[in-house]
């Protein structure tokens, strides 16, 4: 996870998130929607798993 996809993380969750499918990016843009820290958490989580 690069310092970059931090900052991309914290600004814009589901940009972050865009290349690791689109079950990713539509489960992070909803939870963004329904409000921005849910979406950060997500969206970090999601960069941090091992695959």
């Amino acid at each position: 996870m690069s310092f970059i996809r931090v900052l991309l993380a914290i600004i814009f969750p589901p940009l972050a998130v865009a290349d690791k499918g689109c079950g990713s990016f539509c489960i992070v843009f909803i939870l963004t929607l329904l409000g921005w820290v849910p979406g950060v958490i997500a969206a970090l989580v999601i960069l941090n798993k091992d695959e």
